[in-house]
């Protein structure tokens, strides 16, 4: 299924990029307290491209512990194969190579897979997701040789307050998210996403973050997807789903991330009565 997320993401990772945004959002989300003399090193991949998607945050803590964070939009059962993809260009990122020849064993940082979830469907507040789910044919079978546990936290507002509550970014980041959805149900994208910045600089969410790059914000929020990108990925579903069922789904996440109905028809040929009462 394609939606845009790769604007959001980078909105996302500009908020959290740098450490101290990371020590509050790692303990926040772990319900530990990170010390502050804890070093934490950002080894976010910025050439790594999946289907589009970079690589949204990693980092490691003290060199014990290296975590990858991804946001996500939409709902992604594939997300523990991205992240094997990923942790493996960490690792290279971060080791030596010409240690990997030596008698000697080497230590490396021990990893966790986190995922933030803040799409529009319905999910529970946790959810674990296994690489070996994956995988083919082991009915059955215990596996041993191969696993990667991605742990997806809903962090729309409402949902794991606990967590929201000790981090006043990721609060604020679900706050401004939901306002945003709040006023796309009579305001276009970018008037919302302006009316958002607003309300959250009026109220104390975020302010200087917002100062700072309410700009970036609103262009990378409101900028449409490629044709080249929707494309793509929609030959695939109509391939695996059928014209139709795939058509329809691309415009209800379309929907969901403010694009227009021209746009829409334009992208899936659905009929213009059709996505407008998939909007409704």
């Amino acid at each position: 299924m394609y939606v845009n997320t790769k604007h959001k993401a980078s909105v996302f990772s500009t908020l959290f990029s740098d450490p101290e945004t990371l020590r509050e959002l790692y303990s926040a989300i772990e319900g530990v307290d990170v010390p502050k003399d804890a070093v934490i090193s950002i080894n976010t991949l910025s050439d790594v491209l999946f289907m589009g998607q970079l690589n949204d945050v990693s980092f490691t803590i003290n060199d014990q512990l290296v975590v990858l964070i991804e946001h996500q939009s939409t709902i992604n059962n594939n997300i523990p194969i991205r992240m094997l993809m990923y942790i493996g260009r960490v690792y290279e990122k971060i080791i030596e190579r010409e240690r990997l020849y030596q008698k000697k064993l080497v230590k490396i940082p021990a990893p966790e897979f986190i995922v933030l979830y803040n799409g529009v469907d319905q999910f529970p507040d946790y959810k674990k997701l296994s690489l070996s789910d994956a995988f083919m044919n082991i009915k059955g079978q215990s596996i041993e040789s191969l696993e990667l546990v991605a742990h997806v936290y809903n962090i729309n507002h409402g949902c794991n307050p606990q967590m929201l509550e000790k981090s006043r970014n990721l609060d604020g980041y679900s706050i401004f998210i939901a306002k945003i959805r709040e006023y796309r149900k009579k305001l276009s994208l970018e008037e919302s996403v302006k009316a958002a910045i607003k309300y959250c600089i009026g109220n104390g969410i975020l302010v200087q973050f917002f100062k700072d790059n309410a700009s970036e914000v609103i262009n990378m929020l409101t900028e449409e997807p490629s044709m080249e990108e929707i494309i793509a990925i929609m030959s695939k579903e109509i391939r695996e789903e059928g014209r139709e069922q795939a058509s329809i789904q691309i415009a209800k996440n379309l929907l969901a991330e403010g694009s227009s109905h021209e746009f829409i028809q334009k992208i899936t040929g659905l009929n213009p009565d059709v996505i407008k009462n998939l909007g409704s």
